[in-house]
């Protein structure tokens, strides 16, 4: 087995710290591109190729060909807006099933927990 070198890159404030633009600049470097935590809440947007796209979930290493992209165990998952995510990116051309590989102890945020939450908000 490679071993190599891993380099994390964590935002410790509360959000819009620029994570997103450095890992763009940092993934064309590595082999395996993870996001191990978060939920869909914040959008990263970013321009590949002239197109706009908006990626909650999904790891921005999906854009660098032949790279290996992660959903990890500490990642939190909407199963619907994950698919329309996915979607959107296999119409544009990107080919996410031998690329992207999701823990199967990913936390699932079902549409009911968001229904539950907007009620007991308005409370």
């Amino acid at each position: 087995m490679k071993t190599g070198k891993v380099d994390v890159l964590l935002g410790l404030q509360w959000g819009d710290e620029g994570k997103g633009k450095v890992v763009d600049v940092l993934t064309p470097k590595y082999d395996v591109i993870a996001r191990f935590q978060g939920g869909p809440n914040a959008g990263h947007t970013l321009e590949f190729e002239g197109q706009k796209y908006v990626l909650r979930s999904i790891p921005s290493g999906i854009f660098q060909g032949g790279k290996v992209n992660i959903i990890g165990n500490g990642v939190v998952l909407a199963p619907d807006l994950f698919m329309d995510e996915a979607k959107d990116l296999e119409k544009s051309g990107h080919e996410l099933r031998s690329r992207l590989h999701i823990s199967k102890k990913a936390h699932l945020i079902m549409p009911t927990h968001r229904v539950l939450d907007r009620a007991i908000e308005a409370n």
